[in-house]
C-alpha cells in the first residue's frame, strides 16, 4: 500500500474515545476496516487530553490498557510549525466568520489542515470549520 496515496484520518479526542470504551461499534468498525489500507492517527493533542483524562482515573487499569492499546495500533503526530501556521490562518478565518472553536479544539482542526487529514469526529463544533477542513462522523450510531 503506497501510504502517500491512501486516505489519511486524524481521530479527533472523542471518537478516540468512542473506540477505547465501546460506546461507538460504528467507529470501532471503521477503526479497523481502516487501519489494513489507510493511514489512521491522533494529534499528539488528542493524546495529551486522552492522558489528562487517565490522571484523573488512576485506578482505571482496564481503560488506561485499552487506552495503551489503541495508541499501539495508530500514528500519534506531533504538533509542529506547520500545525501552528494551519492554526493560525484557521483561528483568523474562523474568527472573522463569527464561528470560532475551543483552544484546543482548535489545535486538533489546525492539526489536520496541515497535515492533510480528513479530521474524524462526532462533536457538532467542528462543523463549523467544515469550509476549511474535511470532517467525517465514524460515530453515526451514537
Amino acid at each position: 500500500m503506497d501510504v502517500r496515496s491512501a486516505p489519511f484520518y486524524l481521530l479527533d479526542t472523542n471518537t478516540a474515545g468512542y473506540i477505547v470504551n465501546g460506546r461507538s461499534p460504528s467507529a470501532r468498525r471503521h477503526l479497523q476496516e481502516s487501519l489494513a489500507r489507510e493511514r489512521v492517527a491522533l494529534s499528539a493533542i488528542s493524546e495529551a487530553e486522552i492522558r489528562y483524562g487517565l490522571e484523573l482515573k488512576p485506578g482505571a487499569v482496564r481503560l488506561r490498557a485499552a487506552v495503551e492499546q489503541l495508541l499501539g495500533l495508530i500514528e500519534i503526530c506531533a504538533w509542529e510549525s506547520t500545525a501552528a501556521q494551519a492554526y493560525g490562518r484557521l483561528r483568523a478565518r474562523l474568527k472573522t466568520s463569527g464561528k470560532p472553536l475551543s483552544g484546543l479544539d482548535l489545535m486538533i482542526a489546525a492539526h489536520a489542515v496541515a497535515l492533510g487529514a480528513t479530521l474524524v469526529s462526532h462533536d457538532r463544533a467542528f462543523r463549523h470549520a467544515a469550509s476549511f477542513l474535511t470532517v467525517v462522523d465514524w460515530a453515526g450510531d451514537l
